[in-house]
């Protein structure tokens, strides 16, 4: 009997000391997807993946178009240009109308607006009537939409998850945005080979009926976070204002900074990997769409380890950057087509971890009623520079030689680096200290709908 009332005590060895892991992982992993749990959001979700996934095989099937029409660089960057340049003339006013209309049936109308521009591209290349004029005149048209679209759908997310949600949402957008970035080019390549180019055109077209019917499927009733009192008056002075709180906010003045340097100079990839697969490795359309999805891999990468584990400091914020500048300047002197793969892939996981940290950080410190006219501005610098960036690319590109380009751009993003760097010394960490904050108080939070999640 004394054996049986000591039988039990083997345990410690039937004790593995992993058991307390997998709970751990499954905590890492509810945490990653926690802003699934809420119905808006999921459905949301699930249109942009598919949605953009069209938009990436639009987007390599354009710049695969502009070369084999042309054979000239600088008119892939006027492409680029053009489809860019009216968010730099518009994504300011954008971001005031962001603040006084539903960001929902706003959505719903350039959502549609976008489908139609690619109908009409996969017509126009399908009865081989295509010409140069017509790319850039819809690369205008897109760009248009996209003013008024990019600022009303980067603040939008807080309505469909709240505050205690934002950074994971923020970062599973991303983390969707990248597999999209794997998956479309990929699939461009293979269409476009298999096919032909106006059936990319066509499947992007096709994908808008996704996201349009999560517009029509999500509850108004649970959104969150939506400011009582929507911006009133003269849209010049709301502008104003956004611009006025951005510049005497030094944090947010820092990673205005940041971005403007790097935004310009560093994210024109819709222009300098089709160079580097063109002119510097000489290949063809499928491999062509892997260099973008090896850099959409190491971005989704990025992605799914921040919606876990939250943003970047300021400091690292530093390093990332001059990673980034690193990386990019190491594919303009690579040979080989392995290698150019693997300088793409880390090139996206620093470049998610910079805008991803940027994006967040953004959306925690502004107040709710100015947050689309200031997450304008992140647009605007995100996306809005890169026609001046695209554009110095193909002219350089053009004229001296694609290397030559990319060191000239990567020497931009290096020196706009140390320019931040500076300042991040002049303003102190106690700029940082209400970010810190939230960061904070933000942490239980989002912890305990992960574990819901996960149940």
């Amino acid at each position: 009997m004394q054996r049986s009332r000591t039988a039990p005590r083997p345990r410690p060895r039937a004790e593995a000391p992993a058991l307390p892991q997998p709970r751990s992982l499954r905590a890492i992993a509810a945490r990653q997807f926690a802003s699934l749990a809420v119905y808006n959001y999921r459905v949301y979700f699930i249109g942009q993946l598919i949605s953009l996934v069209g938009t990436w095989m639009q987007t390599t099937a354009q710049a695969w178009l502009v070369l084999k029409l042309t054979g000239s660089p600088l008119a892939l960057g006027t492409v680029t240009t053009l489809q860019f340049l009216p968010i730099t003339v518009f994504t300011l006013f954008g971001g005031a109308f962001a603040d006084r209309l539903p960001k929902r049936r706003a959505l719903v109308i350039t959502q549609s607006l976008a489908m139609t521009q690619a109908a009409v591209l996969a017509l126009l290349v399908a009865t081989g009537r295509v010409q140069l004029w017509h790319v850039y005149a819809l690369a205008l048209w897109l760009g248009t939409v996209n003013a008024f679209d990019g600022p009303v759908r980067q603040s939008f997310v807080v309505e469909l998850v709240g505050r205690e949600r934002l950074v994971n949402a923020v970062a599973l957008n991303s983390s969707i945005f990248n597999l999209a970035r794997i998956a479309g080019p990929a699939v461009a390549g293979v269409t476009i080979a298999a096919i032909g180019l106006s059936w990319a055109f066509a499947a992007n077209a096709a994908s808008f009926l996704a996201v349009l019917a999560a517009y029509a499927l999500m509850r108004p009733s649970e959104f969150r976070a939506v400011p009582k009192s929507p911006a009133r008056g003269n849209v010049l002075r709301q502008v104003r204002d956004g611009l006025a709180y951005s510049a005497r906010t030094p944090a947010v003045a820092f990673f205005f900074i940041l971005l403007g340097v790097i935004g310009t100079f560093g994210y024109n990839f819709t222009v300098i990997v089709p160079l580097v697969a063109e002119f510097v490795l000489h290949v063809g359309p499928q491999k062509f769409g892997m260099l973008t999805s090896a850099m959409g891999a190491g971005s989704l990468t990025a992605a799914l380890i921040m919606a876990a584990t939250g943003r970047l400091r300021p400091a690292w914020l530093l390093l990332a950057s001059a990673a980034f500048s690193g990386l990019l300047a190491a594919v303009a002197f690579s040979p080989l087509y392995a290698v150019t793969v693997a300088l793409l892939f880390f090139l996206g996981i620093v470049g998610v971890a910079f805008s991803t940290t940027i994006n967040t950080s953004l959306q925690v410190i502004v107040p709710d009623e100015l947050r689309g006219r200031v997450m304008s501005i992140f647009f605007l610098l995100f996306a809005g520079s890169t026609p001046i960036g695209g554009y110095i690319t193909g002219f350089l590109a053009e004229h001296l030689g694609v290397r030559v380009a990319l060191t000239a751009m990567a020497s931009l993003c290096a020196a706009g680096t140390i320019l931040a760097a500076a300042y991040y010394i002049r303003i102190g960490r106690d700029a940082f200290r209400a970010l810190e904050a939230e960061d904070d108080a933000e942490t239980p939070a989002a912890g305990a709908p992960a574990v819901d999640a996960a149940g």
